[in-house]
């Protein structure tokens, strides 16, 4: 057949073209029959298709009404042909709609039974689908309506309930997609891009009460695919969802249902259809809107929390059309669509969260309009609605937060969000119901409650490392910030989401009465303390407009800023720190078990008599003395060791809430806040310096932030500037230890952070430390170690000293070869100068030279000549360090463990800042020399590591002073320790390099070598240390070990290279060495020819290192 360029116009030339495979058709139908005939058809255009629309249909019908039973491929194939034809066309007669309409129902339905689908192909039942629509687009004019005239109500029933059972039961997705669209164009609610008809306000009345009579079978069968398997995808919800509302908002139209039922009279033959015909009375309404109501429920709990976003911007679509068209004859349901609307504000979709603000501005509108036009009662109705449903969600809130999984958590906290910012300002007039107030704090009470059962938390200790940060390590405390762990949830979007709750309530909340109510739940039951503690933290927080969206959603149209001004917010705060930092919410307990330390510190505030510092001013007479105090306070309400675990761990996690709390007030009042540091930063501080790892943490980022707000650079600063009245409170606290025990840890902390500027500011109160330990060290030394400790540290980095004697002690390993001869020619001639002073010979002229080289002495000043010898008055931290050392030799010998290891950590550090003046250094160097001595060889190994670190600290700074006594009172004992200990860690396991034992061999080992080069011992010395050490080049040692006594030797031969040359090539030598000239005798040395054994490795090592030896070994085994 020739092709044909252009589509055929003339009706006559069309028919002739179509006739013949019509014809075909009636006879003997096949697949090719009507696929050719589909063809011809495409080249028949639009007009021409039209006058020939009912001869076309009439063999493609014909093939259908066939009797028996035809190939789905045929069917498929003549559904294909109609669609186009349907497609292009018109239908005008309501015969052929009616009759289009069964027969192609008929293709999907099974013969016994109409209403359920056949067992087809989906091809075949996606291609009739799109025939039907295709029809029910094509019917022209009135004629749709007549569809749902009651005559046509079964066939009307059979349609709908056939497309219901392809939505719900048939498992293609696009067969499902393709039924409910069929069934949004059967009830002319059809959103595709087609012109559709537009019903008049009568016939979409009578098209509401027809559909009312299938509403029931409607909703609940497509409830069910919305709330069904999620694994048809979210395109099916969406249509599904949009085939639910619209057909509840036909049938329960208000515009409807104010106008009156039309009268439809049901005409006398109807018989038993009449039966299906459904009046909506207003009781048929009200029931009508129950059943919906539970359906509703069921949609919202499942679709408003969906995973993908066009679900949840499809229920915001139900909400608008509902709200807009069914609010008075759904009233039961206005406050399900708010829920659903109002959970949306909070969407993590901005198409969804923006298209629900217009929703929500839209329904505010129109309920404002009403009140204008009515008694205002609608609007007072739509907040009471609003207002209600808060309620109840408040109380369901508990019940939900403990059953429901993380995601339906999200989204009910997003609903309560919700509602507080739909309500706007109207929250502070919710809040003035005592009954919302109570409900909704109950609740924040209940969902925040911490879970206290965790042991780590009492565990942790913070200690002087922990705290000690400098001003660019705000960034490293938050990333050490402890999780906090809740009892009802894990997720941390849940605590943000609830915080931001908090925050909305202060923002639109009355602060005065926000601020009173939660301050009396924090002080009626220790159980609700953290959780009321932390939701005014945040009210505060968002009354200052912190952290606060405040997107124009709320019940007016114009935008509400923050009511609350500075001075409102300053008071709230103030009343909420004083309850904070009283006496019994800030001293609490954190400690499980009594220590040491804690029953030190109790000898000195328990007993009747208590000694305190004062720093008294008599007349012109300035004294420090100690003095009698009599006290009647007793022990602490009860004692560590009783107190419950989940106690310590409560007790905990309040002071860290209460913490940040003030962090937070600092946030909110911005500057204004540094006159309330004059109350608040002491406590602060004391906080900063406990024990507790979570505590001390929380102190110091509260610390950080309040710096922050405040306009301070860093923690200095924010000390410095501060300083005077802290020292102030620091110095009248010391006076009262038994009410104020934290007072040292205070200044231990004031110290840490601050510079030498301070240095003047604590003097006197460090005389006065220093003169209670003189007077009573047994009952003060363990309570201000620790500040003498902090002081120590910081005059140490404040005052870095400047003697570089180690780095000048170390000299080249390996000299140049001309550098080598210079030296050898330098030292004969000076060997021939000293051997012709020996003789007599040029001393005149070696004194007369002295004399010219002399340098003028500073000193020499003929004034001075017959003046008395002034000793220059020390600098201020090096008088303060000498007076602390002079009572670390007292405190050495004490009897507790504990303070020894800490007064030895102070006396290391009293020596590195001592070292820039040397003569003020070595007096007291011989003076704590017999008792740090007897640390060394006769204590807890404890007490030896440390006092060793002491020693090599002394060796560093005092150098050729402590030779002597080094080398007679302590390296023979070192070194016969490590000889006995050198069997025991070769045969040992990995578990022995955590002993005490390995830990002092490492240590002793790891400053011995740099020890010895310092004090320049002489060669008997060397030779025993040298002995002590070989075992420990030992492969068979630890590995770091065996490191530790490589550095020894490393140190030793830089004092003397050759006999250690010489001691390692005996202990293994890699090659012989030959003479350079035949009478020389030839050179024998042990190592020579010796098998590989342990210390192989290790003695090349150092022969490679340190003297260039390139000879190499074969390998051997380990004999």
């Amino acid at each position: 057949m020739p092709t044909i360029m252009h589509q055929i116009s003339d009706p006559k030339i069309a028919f002739a073209y179509l006739r013949p495979a019509c014809v075909l058709l009636t006879k003997a139908p096949t697949v090719t029959d009507v696929e050719t005939l589909s063809a011809q058809l495409k080249e028949i255009d639009d007009a021409t298709l039209q006058q020939l629309q009912e001869y076309v249909l009439f063999p493609l019908r014909f093939v259908l009404k066939v009797p028996g039973t035809k190939k789905d491929k045929l069917v498929q194939a003549v559904a294909e042909a109609m669609s186009h034809v349907l497609e292009t066309t018109c239908v005008q007669s309501w015969e052929t709609l009616r009759d289009l309409l069964s027969e192609l129902c008929l293709c999907l339905c099974t013969p016994t039974d109409p209403g359920k689908p056949a067992e087809t192909s989906e091809e075949l039942k996606s291609a009739v689908l799109r025939c039907l629509d295709a029809l029910l687009h094509a019917a022209y004019g009135d004629i749709i309506f007549k569809l749902f005239e009651p005559i046509m109500l079964p066939g009307i029933g059979s349609a709908i309930s056939l497309l219901l059972a392809l939505g719900e039961k048939e498992r293609s997705r696009d067969v499902q997609l393709a039924a409910l669209k069929c069934l949004q164009a059967l009830t002319l609610q059809c959103d595709c891009t087609q012109e559709h008809v537009v019903p008049s306000s009568q016939e979409r009345g009578a098209l509401g009460s027809t559909m009312a009579s299938f509403l029931p079978g409607i909703t609940m069968a497509v409830s069910r695919i919305i709330t069904g398997d999620l694994r048809h995808g979210h395109a099916v919800t969406v249509r599904a969802i949009k085939v639910w509302y619209r057909t509840v908002g036909l049938v329960m139209e208000d515009a409807q249902l104010q106008a009156g039922e039309p009268c439809r009279t049901a005409p006398p033959d109807l018989g038993r259809l009449s039966q299906l015909m459904v009046h909506r009375s207003q009781d048929w309404v009200k029931s009508t809107a129950g059943r919906l109501s539970s359906l509703l429920k069921k949609i919202i709990s499942c679709s408003s929390a969906h995973q993908h976003w066009r679900v949840r911007l499809e229920m915001v679509e139900l909400g608008e059309h509902l709200l807009a068209r069914c609010s008075r004859s759904m009233g039961e349901c206005v406050g399900l669509l708010l829920e659903a609307l109002v959970g949306a504000v909070n969407d993590e979709e901005p198409r969804v969260r923006k298209r629900c603000e217009v929703v929500l501005r839209e329904v505010s509108q129109r309920n404002q309009s009403r009140s204008s036009d009515m008694n205002s009662s609608s609007a007072q109705t739509f907040t009471d609605i609003l207002s209600e449903n808060l309620h109840s969600l408040a109380t369901s809130l508990p019940r939900l937060m403990r059953t429901s999984d993380d995601q339906k958590k999200l989204f009910v906290l997003n609903v309560f969000l919700g509602y507080l910012k739909v309500l706007g300002s109207q929250v502070s007039v919710v809040l003035n119901s005592a009954a919302h107030l109570q409900r909704i704090s109950k609740a924040l009470m209940q969902v925040l409650e911490l879970d206290v059962m965790d042991v780590r938390i009492v565990e942790e200790r913070s200690y002087a490392a922990t705290i000690e940060t400098s001003s660019d390590s705000y960034n490293s405390y938050a990333a050490r910030i402890q999780r906090r762990h809740f009892l009802y949830f894990t997720d941390e979007k849940i605590f943000s989401l609830l915080m931001e709750i908090c925050r909305t309530l202060g923002y639109y909340g009355n602060i005065y009465l926000l601020t009173d109510h939660f301050l009396d739940l924090y002080q009626q039951s220790s159980a609700y303390r953290k959780q009321a503690a932390m939701v005014l933290n945040e009210i505060v927080r968002g009354a200052a407009g912190i952290s606060v969206a405040t997107e124009a959603q709320g019940l007016e149209s114009q935008v509400w800023g923050k009511s609350v001004t500075q001075d409102d917010l300053k008071v709230a705060v103030v009343s909420i720190m004083e309850e904070y930092t009283s006496l019994n919410n800030w001293h609490l307990i954190t400690v499980s078990e009594e220590t040491e330390r804690d029953r030190q510190d109790q000898q000195l505030l328990s007993p009747s008599s208590l000694l305190s510092i004062s720093n008294s001013n008599v007349g012109h007479t300035q004294t420090n003395s100690i003095q009698e105090i009599s006290s009647s306070f007793g022990s602490q309400t009860s004692s560590p060791s009783t107190s419950a675990l989940h106690q310590l761990n409560s007790n905990i996690w309040q002071l860290c809430i209460q913490l940040e709390g003030i962090a937070c007030f600092a946030q909110a009042l911005g500057r204004d806040f540094r006159p309330l540091l004059m109350t608040s930063l002491y406590p602060v501080l004391e906080k900063a310096g406990e024990e507790t790892l979570l505590v001390s943490q929380a102190a110091l980022g509260s610390m950080w932030d309040i710096s922050k707000a405040c306009g301070y650079p860093s923690l200095k600063e924010l000390i410095t500037e501060n300083c005077d009245y802290l020292l102030n409170d620091i110095s009248l606290n010391l006076q009262r230890l038994s009410q104020h025990p934290q007072a040292p840890r205070v200044l231990t902390v004031m110290l840490t952070h601050s510079d030498c500027s301070l240095l003047p500011l604590v003097g006197d109160i460090v005389q006065d430390v220093l003169m209670a330990l003189d007077l009573s060290y047994q009952h003060t030394a363990a309570l201000f170690c620790s500040v003498l400790h902090a002081l120590l540290k910081a005059l140490a980095r404040w005052f870095p000293s400047n003697s570089s004697r180690t780095s000048n002690s170390v000299r080249p390993k390996q000299n140049p070869p001309h550098e080598e001869l210079f030296n050898i020619r330098q030292f004969m001639l000076d060997h021939q100068k000293e051997k012709e002073l020996a003789e007599g010979i040029g001393i005149e002229d070696d004194l007369e030279d002295l004399n010219e080289n002399r340098p003028p002495l500073e000193c020499e000043d003929v004034d001075d000549i017959g003046g008395p010898d002034v000793k220059a008055e020390l600098p201020l931290h090096l008088s303060v360090t000498k007076d602390i050392m002079e009572r670390c030799i007292h405190l050495l010998s004490d009897p507790s463990l504990r303070l020894r290891l800490k007064v030895l950590d102070v006396l290391e550090l009293c020596v590195c800042v001592l070292s820039e003046k040397e003569n003020e250094l070595l007096p007291m160097a011989h003076r704590c020399w017999p008792p740090l001595l007897q640390r060394l060889t006769a204590d807890d190994p404890l007490a030896v590591l440390r006092a060793f670190r002491v020693l090599c600290t002394l060796g560093e700074t005092c150098g050729d002073f402590l030779r002597r006594r080094v080398s007679k009172e302590v390296l023979p004992k070192l070194s016969s320790s490590l000889l006995r200990q050198a069997p025991t860690s070769a045969k040992a396991g990995p578990v022995y390099t955590h002993t005490l034992n390995y830990k002092l061999q490492l240590a002793v080992l790891q400053g011995l070598g740099s020890l010895c080069q310092r004090l320049s011992l002489g060669d008997a010395e060397l030779d025993a240390v040298c002995e002590a050490c070989l075992p420990y080049l030992s492969c068979r040692q630890p590995i770091r070990l065996q490191e530790a006594a490589i550095s020894v030797f490393q140190h030793l031969i830089q004092v003397d290279p050759d006999a250690f040359w010489f001691t390692l090539n005996e202990l293994h030598c890699p090659s012989s060495y030959t003479p350079p000239h035949p009478d020389l005798h030839p050179i024998q040395l042990s190592g020579m020819g010796r098998a590989r054994d342990e210390f192989s490795d290790n003695a090349l090592r150092l022969l490679r290192e340190e003297f260039g030896s390139a000879a190499e070994t074969k390998e051997q085994p380990v004999s």
